[in-house]
């Protein structure tokens, strides 16, 4: 709406799905040589470079791209980050027992959270695999024994967990696999502190025979503009000052993270299968018609 309202008479078509749905779609029309989409934006980071070194995107830098944090870009502007996503701890105060604090992931070992926590399976989404990676690294596995003891519930989706605890038909009032806006009042959220979270830069091209090129760097230098960012929280920009009332530090100055540091786990894809294997294991497969159906029966999410 934001886009559509800044640049009356051209309408913006999305069509959201899993990235790792996209990228093999996006694969096939380049096998095809039927590219549809004038614009990707993904999670699978791993996917970019290749893409370029195929010769399949397009070298364009919208205004903007020489302030992009260099881990977070293409040197020959054939990709880029274009916002940044993170997970944070979020909890609903009104499901939990008065002086239940949650704000760091041992808390959600606590039996005052037994039956109440919310999660997207780590087998489905890399970025939530990553979380508990980093989780599993600092806590050991003893944590997720001790986790799954808990009954937490497992949802496809990872706004899914947030609709989940927002709905008063369901018991569950906390998750560390989805996010709010930063200036949310309705739900308590927090970074943890004694652990690393997830932070990363989604990433945009477009392809190199994308069907409307122009529109495609229009929406580009929009999202990278100082008006997009203002609204993003964190920037993948380093020349921009962070949003009036963002209660963070630059994210470069968060020692708790490292957003670079997921573009190089995600493209270890041997063994990012196999953590996702031994979740899977645990857990079974992800159960759920889809991810954009969302898990509290209303319509789908977006």
């Amino acid at each position: 709406e934001a886009f559509e309202k800044r640049f009356p008479g051209i309408t913006l078509n999305i069509t959201i799905d899993l990235s790792k749905y996209h990228d093999g779609a996006f694969d096939q029309d380049l096998v095809n040589n039927n590219v549809q989409i004038d614009s990707i934006i993904l999670q699978t980071l791993h996917d970019f470079p290749r893409w370029a070194q195929e010769g399949a995107l397009l070298n364009y830098a919208p205004a903007g791209f020489n302030a992009i944090d260099p881990a977070f870009k293409d040197t020959d502007a054939a990709w880029y980050g274009v916002y940044i996503y993170s997970w944070s701890i979020v909890s609903s105060a009104s499901k939990l027992a008065n002086g239940t604090t949650v704000a760091e992931f041992t808390d959600f070992l606590k039996p005052e959270l037994k039956d109440k926590i919310v999660l997207t399976y780590p087998n489905d989404d890399d970025a939530v695999l990553y979380a508990f990676d980093l989780i599993l690294r600092r806590y050991g596995t003893q944590w997720f024994d001790a986790l799954l003891a808990q009954n937490p519930k497992w949802v496809r989706g990872t706004a899914t967990p947030v609709h989940v605890i927002q709905n008063a038909s369901f018991p569950h009032a906390a998750t560390f696999t989805s996010d709010v806006r930063y200036d949310a009042v309705a739900l308590e959220h927090v970074y943890p502190k004694e652990a690393p979270f997830v932070a990363w830069a989604q990433t945009a091209a477009i392809p190199a025979n994308a069907p409307h090129p122009e529109g495609a760097k229009l929406l580009h230098n929009y999202l990278l503009s100082p008006e997009f960012q203002a609204t993003t929280g964190w920037q993948v920009r380093n020349d921009l000052p962070l949003p009036q009332g963002f209660p963070y530090p630059p994210l470069a100055n968060v020692t708790q993270t490292s957003a670079p540091a997921f573009a190089r786990w995600i493209e270890d894809r041997g063994r990012v299968e196999r953590l996702r294997f031994w979740f899977e294991r645990r857990l079974g497969t992800a159960q759920g018609v889809s991810p954009l159906i969302d898990a509290t029966g209303d319509q789908p999410r977006y």
